[in-house]
């Protein structure tokens, strides 16, 4: 990364975490179509839901016949942690117009959203519109096409668990967090580990007396409460 924001820079930088859309969006597509799921109708849902969790939870609670309330609901809770990413961001676009906030908190994803994140280290704690709706584009476009392309190949492809193909989300998290800890010099480094071992010991407590829908966003607000707490009393 440089201090640059422009959309040239977005670009290359982007390009990295695409290859990480395409796995997963291949991913998704395959589990897709062996789940019954049309490809037209998979790419829709890239298209209009958006959502790389969500969209597998919504895979599987069709294939398991749920009610549409229970999918739409289940959908909104995973996505709900994106009202937290987008108000983090915010502060950074005060500037902008109402439209160009909404486009970009439309777009936002955990990966544009770590790359934004990152990218504060090297241009002083700025961001821009230009810069952040290229990063957002890129994976949106990406994403998209890569759950077409996924969804044709299941047409030779009955099991993908087989080879693994559902733990692509798991394992694209798992380099995010790598590169959030590594790149990130606001946060020290020993907090940081702190919060992803609180994370760890509450989701693993969590899913015994939580619903896997609500598990997610009840673990991201406590990990945030217990965050800034140690934060500002020990660090």
């Amino acid at each position: 990364m440089n201090n640059e924001l422009t959309v040239s820079s977005a670009a290359k930088e982007t390009l990295p975490t695409v290859f990480g859309y395409i796995g997963i969006g291949l991913a998704y597509g395959i589990v897709g179509k062996a789940s019954g799921i049309s490809p037209l109708m998979i790419t829709l849902m890239s298209l209009i839901t958006y959502g790389g969790a969500s969209q597998f939870i919504i895979v599987s609670m069709l294939v398991t016949h749920s009610p549409m309330v229970s999918i739409i609901l289940s959908a909104f809770l995973v996505n709900s942690r994106m009202i937290l990413m987008s108000t983090t961001l915010a502060p950074y676009f005060q500037k902008e117009s109402l439209l160009k906030n909404i486009i970009l908190g439309g777009l936002v994803t955990d990966e544009s959203f770590a790359l934004g994140m990152n990218k504060l280290n090297y241009t002083n704690r700025k961001l821009n519109f230009a810069w952040f709706n290229t990063v957002n584009w890129f994976a949106y476009l990406a994403w998209a096409a890569a759950s077409l392309v996924g969804a044709l190949l299941g047409n030779f492809i009955s099991n993908p668990e087989k080879f693994g193909l559902d733990f692509a989300l798991v394992s694209m998290f798992i380099g995010l967090l790598y590169l959030q800890l590594i790149s990130d010099k606001s946060i020290k480094f020993k907090l940081q580990l702190l919060v992803v071992g609180f994370v760890l010991v509450a989701t693993f407590i969590g899913i015994i007396f939580i619903p896997a829908n609500l598990l997610t966003l009840v673990v991201t607000l406590l990990a945030c409460a217990f965050g800034v707490v140690m934060k500002h009393a020990f660090f």
